[in-house]
């Protein structure tokens, strides 16, 4: 017998008008490798703007552009200088508003990176604490410490940072601060009224700009409770996250978040947010109530292996936490921190506990013969039009609609994520999701600009360049095209029906409207329901689904 998940209770949200979220198919773009306008290898915001057409034709809802703040480029822009202008190897605040107007028109929708767990070490605040003394009030906007032993030169714990390394800085007086993430990336103190103001304004800023709305960076990671005595790493990781964990997923993160739907709010329709939040699953509802940021990402589908009764399960949890919290869920395969998933899902499982998806081939420059490239995009494909046809957000990374595999084989020398730094031989880093796109099959650095590129395209860029693509109706990215508008024609209510399926590869579901899609995920051939086809990620036979291959039907 089939079951429906029915769609959240709305009786609390807004008018129709600020519902576009809740559906949306939402384009990551990371800036600085999208397109180059201006010739210097580094993608800027004209870049973007020449390249609206493209993504309007490719039919999004809205764009979220990572961080494109001014920053020494330490993590990748994360590591912020000012929240409130535009670096100016991007562009110019000008040119930002330009851009928000060209999206605008085109009738997409403009979402940016808040990065408020930490600043640059370049920002005016933190080199003023750098030349205050200890005590000060601009070391309390920041999270700061005596340092261990008569003179301070010991560590305030034995803490280890995201990227490795310690994760607390001496400063040279006997202080010390802590920096979860890179060196360059000082933890603020959002216990300080200056700094929750600052944000507010930083979002009146951009809102008044036009931003639509904003994605928050480590939104679980800013109320944090230090004690006079700080327990060790091992007690740390071993302390529970709820709600009282030292650092992360404070129940008062909650009451930031609450002031921040109060600036969201004054606007209309009001601005929206979405969190990234690793949390518990149980947790997440919090971060996406209408109270706070309004929806919160779910990853757990870029976790799963290619399977059919993970994604099941996978989606049921995940809608029934949309519905406790009134939001609607978020479907994620491939971003900015994560192995593309056209390469994750054509490497073997990991069959080390707790190793990463083909962490050895990535470690080893992609050099073992362990890719199933085909396959991948095999996969990919099918995961792809499995997750535009459910209930929810989208959220889609640039490139992804090429099929453009992973670049494993970097060179030190050109590589540019701290966590490959940090963490040699242990960490790949990030650099390999974050080379700059293919628009043409051949010219300078693929038609990203004029002239190079800050990360190194491999030669086989250009199989799956955009005007490669672009006339070819069997291409993943006619694919993306294909499905976008479909999915924009038959928008549905948030509602799901499992249909019931001969065999337990087999995934079949139904959207109200008749819409239906049905997904393959076994390694042999499935019956195919009876329907009109609308798109499909493979070629279908008569009344055959192949395997790995997803479709959806009318009936």
């Amino acid at each position: 017998m089939s079951d429906v998940l029915a769609r959240p209770d709305l009786s609390r949200t807004h008018d129709d008008d600020a519902h576009w979220w809740r559906q949306a198919a939402v384009y990551q773009i990371y800036p600085r490798s999208f397109a180059d306008a201006d010739g210097d290898g580094l993608g800027d915001l004209r870049g973007i703007r020449d390249r609206v057409p493209y993504l309007q034709g490719l039919g999004v809802d809205a764009v979220w552009m990572s961080p494109f703040y001014p920053s020494a480029l330490a993590d990748g822009g994360y590591d912020v200088d000012d929240y409130r202008d535009v670096d100016p190897r991007l562009g110019t605040l000008a040119d930002f508003d330009e851009l928000v107007a060209a999206l605008h028109e085109a009738g997409i929708r403009v979402v940016i990176d808040i990065v408020p767990n930490h600043t640059s070490d370049r920002h005016e605040w933190f080199q003023e604490a750098l030349t205050s003394p200890r005590g000060s009030a601009a070391r309390a906007r920041y999270v700061f410490r005596d340092g261990l032993g008569p003179d301070g030169t010991e560590p305030p714990a034995d803490w280890t940072s995201a990227f490795g390394g310690p994760a607390w800085e001496p400063v040279g007086d006997g202080q010390w601060y802590l920096h979860y993430f890179a060196t360059e990336q000082p933890d603020l103190n959002w216990d300080n009224r200056e700094v929750r103001d600052d944000f507010l304004r930083t979002l009146r800023f951009w809102s008044d700009r036009g931003v639509d709305g904003f994605r928050i960076d480590v939104a679980h990671g800013l109320a944090k409770r230090l004690d006079d005595e700080l327990p060790d790493q091992a007690t740390l990781d071993a302390l529970p996250r709820d709600g009282a964990h030292p650092l992360w997923d404070r129940d008062e993160v909650h009451e930031i978040y609450a002031e921040w739907r109060g600036v969201f709010d004054e606007y209309s329709p009001p601005r929206t947010a979405v969190a990234e939040a690793w949390v518990e699953s149980h947790r997440r509802p919090r971060y996406a109530s209408v109270e706070g940021l309004g929806q919160a990402f779910n990853f757990d589908l870029l976790e799963a292996p290619f399977d059919a009764a993970e994604f099941r399960r996978i989606v049921d949890a995940n809608l029934a936490l949309a519905a406790a919290s009134g939001s609607s869920t978020t479907w994620v395969l491939s971003n900015h921190d994560v192995v593309r998933h056209a390469t994750r899902y054509g490497l073997p499982e990991p069959t080390v506990p707790g190793e990463k998806h083909g962490a050895a081939w990535l470690l080893s420059g992609g050099a073992t013969p362990v890719l199933d490239r085909e396959r991948g995009l095999r996969r990919a494909r099918a995961a792809t039009l499995f997750v535009l046809g459910l209930p929810g957000s989208a959220y889609l990374y640039q490139g992804e609609e090429l099929g453009l595999p992973e670049v494993a084989d970097i060179p030190a020398s050109q590589r540019q994520d701290p966590a490959y730094f940090r963490n040699p031989g242990v960490d790949i880093g990030r650099d390999g999701c974050r080379v700059p796109l293919p628009w043409t099959a051949d010219g300078a650095s693929f038609g990203f600009g004029t002239d190079g590129a800050h990360l190194p395209q491999p030669a086989w860029f250009g199989d799956f360049a955009a005007d490669a693509q672009d006339e070819d109706p069997a291409s993943t990215l006619s694919l993306y095209r294909r499905a976008l508008g479909l999915r924009r024609d038959l928008r549905a209510a948030e509602e799901l029906e499992w249909v019931p399926t001969a065999g337990p590869d087999v995934v079949h579901f139904r959207r109200p409207g008749g819409w239906e899609v049905v997904a393959n995920f076994g390694t042999r051939p499935a019956a195919l329901p009876e329907g009109t086809e609308l798109v499909a990620s493979g070629e279908l036979a008569d009344g055959v689904l192949p395997a790995e291959t997803a479709v959806w039907l009318r009936r």
